[in-house]
């Protein structure tokens, strides 16, 4: 009985929420109606011949002080929902419109079972956006002591946010810490130094871990935020490669023993990993790059399944600078596969070798006339999919967007990966002759192939919304963040900026001409209320007018 009435009570609300979202046109003029209906008995005219009278005896200041306070209020808003916008890139009246007053109005209820139910290919849609705004470790960051402390004693300015040094530590703890740490008391010190936030906290708990023993995560730690040159950077992972090899070759024998042992043995392996990956990357920028080169095929071979420091951009990065394009060419045909995470590095790498084809004899004027070449058809294809991919880049590498240090995390298609692919990429596709012109000219012929609204990608997945936001967290204060697409400005906005610009232009007329304005006031509302007028004469004249005595009656 109970689920009876229930029923009926979702079927009656489902009624009442489809005739206010499709029959308020009806609802209206039935308001309408009744109001005429009852003017009599409401006594509608004598009020309004008292409101009339009230007005009239109103002067032009009083107007003057109306339409000059609709026009600051107007103003308040419109500045607020400007800051609003600019800071959470949405409407606040819109936003609270959806959230609040369109479930009172019969909208989507949130908890109903058919929102519950969902589609699988919605689930999926939905599971595709969490993947792809996932932030990941940048595998070019660079080193915090002796590149980001640098450029704030030399500007002034914090190169990294409290967000991405956070994340930081929490890889660092998840990376290089094991539950067996404190029976260790160097290692239980370092869990505790990678939990702490004040670096100098940080650095003399490593100082303090190796006066116990050599311990490879403090030499690490020291290497990372005390060195102030790369060069002594590169001796404390040397040393710390020294006092990690042999942790490592340790636990290796004893990680069949038990799962304590298996843990510690998994640790060993991504400090080993992390150790050889930031020593290559110290040759690399201490220009010894064949080295570096080496170093890193080597590791790759070493611990081939161990593919989340993505020491591969860190190797297309070194053999570009090498001009290697055959060897780069090689490690993108095993990389740049379907089934494996796209990244920036992997697609513009992808179009900069097609366009070297091509671009040394490319000219626009030329391609016109007689049309593209199956090669640069193909080097076009090639800047469309990265463009798709990541829209942010070209701005960077074509120089018109600034610079700055990438963070030590990145968004995948975000502004923040595009920041950390030109920050290291830009010197690559200058030194290929007419490479950066190719991608002048047939970059933004992208946008014309991607349908809008995203709702659907061309190449790759639609892009996802939740960049501007996710990069906010990554990027300096400073850095005026790259939005894709670009948000148009919402209604409210445009609507209150009208509305305060028409009240304030309507107080500075009625202040000047205070009789004209009013003789156009009267004018504006009779020509207003005109239709309105005709239309009730007609239906006087067409009901008999005993109906009207009996409905005014009831």
């Amino acid at each position: 009985m109970a689920e009876a009435g229930t029923g009926f009570l979702e079927q009656l609300k489902s009624c009442i929420v489809w005739s206010w979202t499709y029959l308020w046109t009806v609802w209206f003029f039935i308001v309408l109606f009744l109001v005429y209906v009852l003017r009599v008995p409401l006594k509608i005219n004598d009020n309004l011949s008292t409101v009339s009278m009230f007005l009239n005896t109103l002067t032009p200041k009083f107007y003057v002080a109306l339409t000059g306070t609709s026009s600051l209020i107007s103003g308040l808003i419109l500045i607020f929902e400007w800051w609003y916008f600019r800071k959470y890139g949405t409407s606040f009246i819109e936003q609270v419109s959806v959230s609040h007053l369109r479930p009172l109005l019969g909208g989507v209820d949130n908890n109903s079972s058919n929102s519950s139910n969902s589609s699988s290919g919605d689930s999926d849609s939905n599971r595709q956006s969490v993947s792809e705004c996932k932030v990941w470790r940048n595998p070019l960051n660079l080193f915090r002591g002796a590149e980001y402390n640098r450029y704030t004693w030399v500007t002034g300015r914090e190169p990294l946010t409290y967000y991405d040094m956070n994340l930081s530590a929490q890889d660092h703890q998840t990376f290089f810490t094991c539950d067996s740490d404190h029976l260790r008391p160097a290692d239980a010190i370092m869990q505790k130094a990678w939990r702490e936030r004040n670096p100098q906290a940080r650095i003399s708990a490593a100082h303090e871990a190796l006066e116990i023993n050599e311990c490879a995560t403090a030499y690490i730690l020291l290497a990372e935020e005390e060195a102030t040159t790369i060069a002594e950077a590169e001796k404390l992972f040397k040393q710390a490669l020294k006092a990690g090899d042999g942790c490592y070759r340790r636990s290796q024998q004893l990680q069949h023993h038990g799962s304590q042992y298996e843990a510690q043995h998994r640790r060993d392996t991504n400090v080993l990993v992390y150790i050889k990956r930031r020593l290559a990357m110290c040759a690399r920028r201490l220009g010894r790059t064949r080295e570096a080169v080496k170093m890193m095929r080597d590791l790759m071979k070493e611990f081939p399944l161990l593919s989340m420091f993505n020491i591969h951009e860190n190797l297309l990065e070194a053999l570009l600078e090498l001009q290697a394009y055959a060897d780069v060419q090689a490690v993108l045909a095993k990389y740049d596969d379907i089934s494996l995470p796209k990244s920036a590095t992997i697609c513009y790498t992808a179009a900069l070798l097609k366009a070297r084809a091509v671009s040394d004899k490319f000219s626009p004027e030329a391609a016109s006339r007689r049309g593209l070449s199956t090669a640069e058809m193909n080097a076009v294809e090639a800047i469309h999919r990265a463009v798709e991919f990541n829209p942010h880049v070209p701005k960077y590498l074509l120089e018109m967007k600034s610079l700055i240090l990438p963070p030590e995390h990145i968004l995948k298609r975000g502004d923040s990966e595009a920041i950390a692919y030109a920050f290291f990429h830009l010197a690559h596709w200058k030194r290929v002759e007419g490479a950066l012109n190719l991608l002048h000219c047939t970059w933004e012929g992208t946008f014309r192939m991607i349908p809008y609204p995203l709702e659907k990608g061309h190449l790759f997945y639609p892009y996802p919304i939740c960049t501007e936001t996710a990069d906010r967290e990554l990027l300096p204060s400073f850095h005026e963040v790259s939005v894709y697409p670009k948000k148009e400005l919402p209604f409210f906005i445009l609507f209150t900026a009208g509305l305060c610009s028409f009240t304030a232009m309507l107080a500075l007329l009625t202040h000047q001409f205070p009789e004209l304005m009013g003789v156009f006031a009267k004018a504006f509302l009779s020509t207003l209320f005109a239709p309105l007028n005709f239309v009730m004469e007609k239906v006087e004249s067409i009901l008999p007018s005993s109906l009207w005595h009996q409905l005014t009656r009831i």
